[in-house]
């Protein structure tokens, strides 16, 4: 009964967040949830990753998918672990709709810490920084805010490795988060956008 509750509500809402993000995705977005802060850039720190078997990752590993990145420092506490939960049962609302194949759910931890969430491993993974403490990890993303944040923060990146917003601590609703992903899903993946019909494009078209 839960999850028909969850896809009607999803049903109910998906046609008005199928827009690209440059046609109001974010502001959109803005207006309903307080806790979400658009960015809407290509320029992201610099991370190299390992999975729990030691395999590297990159964000270009990534890129044909939708990224929902958290982190989780040691000395996190209370506030890190309910996020935790609260994108444990985000990913669990993406999971029963076909989003699935199209997001994956990144968690940067300690090897120490425990995951503690139930995460899906179907779209879920966990890894560390190589060369850094995961803390100095999330202080170096954290600087793609403008508010100045003293909470953790959900970064969403979009397919093509563009940054396009964030979730900040645990005060939003989960369903906000789902909406924007969803919003992400039936957008364009960044990058592929058409080219210019200019006169060019349209004399190299002859020759193609």
């Amino acid at each position: 009964m839960k999850y028909l509750a969850i896809l009607g509500l999803l049903v109910a809402v998906m046609p008005a967040f199928a827009h690209h993000p440059g046609e109001r995705l974010d502001e959109v977005m803005a207006n309903k949830e307080p806790a979400f802060e658009p960015t809407d850039t290509r320029s992201m720190p610099d991370l190299a990753l390992t999975d729990e078997q030691g395999a590297r990752l990159t964000f270009r590993d990534l890129r044909e998918s939708i990224v929902v990145l958290s982190f989780v420092p040691r000395d996190c506490g209370a506030p890190c672990v309910e996020q935790q939960d609260n994108l444990a049962s985000v990913q669990e609302q993406v999971n029963i709709t076909p989003m699935k194949q199209m997001v994956t759910f990144l968690t940067i931890r300690d090897r120490k810490t425990s995951n503690g969430a139930p995460w899906d491993n179907a779209n879920w993974r966990s890894v560390a920084p190589q060369d850094e403490v995961v803390a100095e990890s999330a202080r170096r993303f954290a600087t793609l805010s403008d508010r100045n944040p003293s909470s953790p923060l959900v970064h969403v990146i979009d397919r093509g490795s563009r940054h396009a917003g964030l979730f900040h601590g645990t005060e939003f609703q989960q369903i906000n988060l789902v909406r924007y992903i969803n919003g992400l899903t039936n957008a364009p993946p960044a990058g592929d956008e058409p080219e210019p019909d200019t006169w060019w494009n349209s004399l190299m078209g002859v020759f193609k």
